[in-house]
């Protein structure tokens, strides 16, 4: 079944409380997994107000500097055992994608069972090398990133230690148009690298995970929030806890669907195998009476020989009689006319 990872984000509000009601709402719908971000304002930018740093491009953040939206989106680092604690209460897994060195150690002592590597964050080797020596598998986001990105930092993981790497198809832009998906890279990394695939979806909607899971997709990272109507930094592209359930229902399903490339039949198939044709009596047959098209027909339920076996049928003898009605079955038939005495 996929790995279902509900992103907490910036979602909380500023709110501890709301953080902990989201991790209660991501086991409701259906999640493994909560994920958190770890980082400071300060760790990730400079508290500066000139052209550099200010948001535009059309962006949910347009108008207001790094530092400020960091400083208004990050996860209080003393908040984070509180949310530990609580996934494991309720059975489910917890990690977080630290976003420097200081945050790599910091996030040891939860003894996470991923780490997670945000797709800003690809490039970053220094970063990559940190997380690689705790030896814990990585989930490792592609968004934005080139073949060559990609490949480097996948060689700058393994080459420190990293034992297990997970990629994650990402189009970073929130929300993503779902025809920038561009899911066909799944399959493409997953042989290209020899690596489990993923999805982190910042599309609207479900359909873009289920899509995934059908080629190949074996995690799936969506946000989640109690609200659209909220007014956070994520929520306008995270889906609400009823969403998430469907989306949950939804890609199990076709994780189910796909199944494996088998030719048997299942369990229902043979069941229905009666409502094939087959070859029946359809006037009483003495014997050593010849099997004729007047006598016997291809109809509908499918107990006797199978339609295939008509040209090997009729024109033979029929070895005891036969009434109208009985299916026929190899030992009604004696041999053919032209052989007999």
């Amino acid at each position: 079944m996929p790995y279902l990872i509900a992103e907490l984000s910036a979602n909380h509000n500023g709110s501890l409380d709301n953080a902990l009601e989201l991790v209660h709402l991501a086991k409701e719908s259906g999640a493994d997994a909560v994920k958190l971000q770890t980082y400071t304002a300060d760790t990730l930018t400079l508290d500066c107000d000139n052209e550099y740093f200010r948001i535009g491009g059309g962006t949910l953040w347009d108008g207001t500097t790094l530092f400020k939206l960091y400083q208004r989106a990050y996860t209080p680092w003393e908040w984070h055992k509180a949310i530990f604690d609580e996934a494991a209460k309720l059975g489910l897994d917890c990690f977080s994608a630290p976003f420097d060195e200081t945050a790599v150690v910091f996030l040891e002592q939860f003894d996470p069972p991923f780490t997670k590597v945000a797709s800003f964050e690809l490039t970053h080797h220094p970063l990559l090398r940190a997380i690689a020596k705790t030896r814990r598998r990585v989930i490792l986001s592609t968004g934005m990133a080139s073949l060559q990105e990609i490949e480097e930092a996948i060689v700058v993981l393994r080459e420190s230690g990293c034992p297990d790497i997970t990629l994650l198809k990402c189009t970073s832009s929130y929300p993503a148009p779902p025809e920038e998906a561009n899911l066909a890279r799944l399959p493409d990394m997953a042989q290209r690298f020899g690596v489990h695939v993923g999805l982190s979806d910042h599309t609207m909607g479900i359909a873009v995970a289920v899509a995934a899971v059908a080629l190949g997709a074996t995690v799936i990272e969506k946000h989640l929030c109690r609200s659209r109507n909220e007014p956070g930094p994520d929520s306008a592209f995270s889906l609400e806890p009823d969403e998430f359930r469907e989306m949950t229902e939804a890609v199990r399903i076709a994780a189910q669907a796909i199944g494996t490339a088998t030719y048997e039949r299942t369990a229902a198939e043979r069941k229905s195998l009666v409502f094939r044709r087959s070859i029946f009596a359809v006037q009483d047959i003495a014997k050593g009476g010849l099997l004729t098209p007047e006598n016997i027909r291809i109809i509908r339920p499918g107990y006797g020989l199978a339609p295939s076996a008509w040209d090997q049928t009729v024109g033979k003898l029929a070895s005891t009689f036969i009434q109208r009605g009985t299916p026929l079955a190899e030992a009604m038939i004696a041999g053919s006319a032209e052989s007999s005495p």
